[in-house]
């Protein structure tokens, strides 16, 4: 655990409501330093901090928090944390006293789902900065206009690049790497029904799933922006959660899934999996591979 800067006690005394009597490093974050800050008046802080954080990284996630909290009804059951101040080197959020997942969180957190994606958005992607884990998302050259359709736009500014990077950096086989291609050139026959940009956390893995001491499910470390609503059930199942049978049944019984969704689960994660390989290696590049001969195959 890396030495918490002096300063930043400091810092956030100037940043928050009351002075900082504890602050103490927690576990767990492989890109950030974290930490729990207890208040003078009682109140409890969770605190990111990342002194070489990329421009516009924790600004970002303010942003996707702000997306899902704005997306979501009041009355959804599931918790997005307040951002309280943000920094480029540092965001400032509600405390979320910690617990485990339970059967009727799970259910919330399908059906709270299946209604952030039908919130529609203006656009695939994002118009500023956006980041997956540490990695940064391209940004389209025109996103009010480029492109329309979301088969051209995950090729594009989603599979290609990360496929370059994982390529460049040894993450994937030559072999492996021909299948993405495969898959990018295929995509519109591969997408299945048209779909519209639609609200999307698009990093859905089971650690960006907090679970409070009560049981509710709060979304944290988002990638929010306009996406495929399958991305997001697709990485939850790639990862696994707990309980996450009875979240996706939840969310089916809320949003009937669209025909073919089953087959187009690979497809989905190819993404993720390509990030993983620019980030841990071969092994996450060769699952890569057989994600997009399985999506091929399904669609064959």
């Amino acid at each position: 655990m890396p030495a918490r800067p002096p300063t930043l006690r400091k810092r956030l005394d100037a940043l928050v409501h009351s002075p900082v009597r504890r602050l103490c490093p927690l576990g767990g974050g492989s890109v950030c330093s974290a930490y729990r800050a207890d208040l003078a008046d009682g109140d409890t802080l969770f605190v990111k901090t990342h002194p070489d954080a990329p421009e516009g990284f924790f600004a970002a996630e303010a942003f996707g928090l702000d997306l899902l909290a704005d997306a979501l009804p009041d009355d959804s059951g599931i918790g997005v944390p307040r951002v309280l101040s943000v920094e480029d080197d540092l965001l400032v959020l509600e405390w979320i006293d910690p617990g485990v997942a339970t059967s009727r969180g799970a259910e919330q957190l399908g059906r709270a789902l299946a209604g952030l994606h039908a919130t529609p958005a203006q656009l695939f992607g994002t118009a500023k900065a956006a980041f997956i884990g540490p990695l940064p998302l391209p940004v389209p050259d025109q996103p009010c206009t480029e492109p329309a359709e979301w088969p051209e736009f995950h090729a594009r500014y989603r599979l290609q690049p990360a496929l370059r990077e994982a390529f460049d950096c040894g993450g994937i086989s030559a072999e492996d790497a021909r299948d993405v291609e495969e898959v990018c050139a295929a995509i519109a026959e591969l997408a299945g029904p048209p779909q519209g940009p639609a609200v999307v956390h698009g990093d859905l893995w089971s650690g960006n799933v907090h679970w409070d001491s009560g049981g509710r499910p709060w979304l944290i470390d988002p990638s929010a922006q306009g996406g495929h609503p399958e991305a997001d059930l697709a990485m939850l199942r790639l990862f696994g959660m707990p309980q996450l049978h009875r979240a996706l049944d939840a969310y089916d019984e809320a949003s009937p899934p669209a025909p073919g969704r089953e087959g187009r689960v690979p497809l989905h994660q190819l993404h993720p999996l390509l990030v993983h390989a620019v980030l841990f290696g071969r092994g996450y590049g060769a699952e890569a591979g057989r994600a997009a001969r399985r999506a091929l195959d399904a669609a064959a």
